[in-house]
């Protein structure tokens, strides 16, 4: 597999099966080179500003509107029905998601798909939702595209090969990749594979503004990978099914062809991917503990500056030299909601319970910090400097919206662990108004 570099780009790329596919001098002309039909993706409205303009051209063998009309699909585990059940503030865990054995369930992408929590609407563009994804199988003569959003997708157990209309990516932990709204892909599996997805409405993922830290640091542009044109002229008698997520819901169109029929395309809206051990850390060198907004990978902002849709923000091995410092996470209650996954490893803060494949969530001013077990060492050690999550893998999703948890999380899943609660009890008091 091959790719492009760089964050935004705009990018240029023609499958090398046919040299010169991409027309010279203009997007749209009255024949295309090898007969090819052109096709524009819009990921912004035209008069955007030029900085937030996105799109892209492609030249493909048919265009996608070759289709029966999309009929509804049934959508399993997957809503955006944030009423179904009664909120719930608690501090929650967890424990990893099970996946279904194969071949007595075999469950695709798509299939897979449990939303787990979420909030805003899709039809308002303005929300997220925060899927887990579990599948033992690939995607056979189907595909899924997004109309409601983009994609960021984590995966934590398992590669995941993935087509789309711009090319192949191969995505393996501690890697991430983004589809953005609109792109059509699929997704082969080697075995038992999953994961969690960040679905964002209303905004595309970007890098954050760096301010006082300057040029460089955090994740670079260059680091983004973009794939190159790569396409299949298949006819498909027995049926192709194209998926639609649509207001929350999916539907299905059939028709006779693969969509993976882009033989060249130029533009800056594109699928991509990153390594997360690419990311450039910034920390304390002297003392005190940094917010955890130094760790950010990618963010959806707002219209309100420095307040996010959703933040994608990780916690990779480091050096921890802080003096005089409780170097683990403080304890914490705050204004935007946290989800957290592990991929690999253990948390620094809690090396019990939160494991690879689960998650948690702290909830909007839900008080939330190390364990008493954590917080004894910490409190205790010798501070020398010291490697910080060695191994380890963890990851965020911060959002200003409150999250709603379906009823899949809290019950059908089965996977809630209901003595969260407990690590913080044998926390005790250490006042003493004679020692200061």
């Amino acid at each position: 597999l091959q790719y492009m570099s760089g964050f935004g780009n705009e990018h240029v790329s023609e499958d090398p099966r046919c040299p010169g596919a991409l027309p010279e001098g203009q997007n749209n002309p009255q024949v295309c080179p090898y007969g090819l039909y052109a096709e524009q993706l819009s990921g912004s409205a035209f008069t955007c500003p030029r900085p937030t303009n996105k799109r892209s051209w492609l030249y493909r063998i048919l265009p996608s509107v070759c289709h029966k009309p999309f009929k509804p699909l049934e959508e399993g585990h997957l809503t955006h029905d944030w009423d179904e059940i009664e909120p719930d503030p608690n501090q929650l865990r967890w424990k990893p998601f099970e996946i279904p054995k194969a071949p007595q369930n075999k469950m695709d992408f798509v299939s897979g798909l449990h939303t787990l929590c979420g909030a805003g609407e899709p039809r308002g563009r303005n929300g997220i939702a925060v899927h887990i994804f579990v599948c033992n199988t690939s995607m056979v003569d189907r595909c899924l595209y997004n109309s409601d959003g983009d994609f960021l997708i984590v995966p934590q157990q398992g590669k995941l090969l993935i087509t789309t209309e711009f090319g192949k990516m191969l995505v393996e932990p501690n890697e991430i990749c983004v589809i953005q709204q609109g792109m059509r892909f699929s997704v082969d599996v080697f075995g038992e594979t999953r994961g969690y997805i960040l679905e964002v409405y209303g905004a595309h993922f970007e890098l954050p503004d760096l301010g006082p830290i300057g040029a460089n640091g955090l994740a670079n542009p260059r680091d983004f990978l973009v794939p190159v044109a790569w396409y299949e002229d298949r006819q498909v008698p027995g049926g192709y099914t194209v998926i639609s997520k649509y207001q929350g819901k999916l539907f299905a169109a059939q028709q006779d062809y693969s969509p993976f029929n882009v033989v060249a395309w130029h533009g800056n809206y594109t699928p991509y991917k990153y390594h997360l051990e690419k990311f450039m850390v910034i920390n304390a060198v002297a003392f005190d503990h940094a917010d955890p907004s130094i760790f950010t990978v990618l963010t959806a902002k707002t219209t309100r500056a420095g307040v996010a849709l959703a933040d994608f923000v990780i916690f990779p091995p480091r050096w921890g030299v802080a003096n005089n410092t409780f170097r683990p996470p403080y304890y914490h209650r705050n204004c935007m909601s946290e989800f957290m996954g592990l991929i690999k490893g253990h948390y620094e803060a809690k090396e019990e319970g939160f494991q690879p494949g689960g998650g948690s969530l702290h909830s909007m001013m839900t008080p939330h910090g190390p364990d008493a077990d954590c917080f004894e060492k910490a409190s205790n050690a010798k501070l020398e400097p010291e490697r910080v999550a060695d191994g380890t893998m963890a990851f965020m999703f911060e959002s200003s919206l409150s999250l709603a948890v379906t009823k899949w999380g809290l019950q059908t899943s089965n996977r809630l662990d209901k003595n969260y609660y407990k690590c913080w009890e044998p926390l005790k008091s250490h006042f003493n108004p004679k020692c200061k």
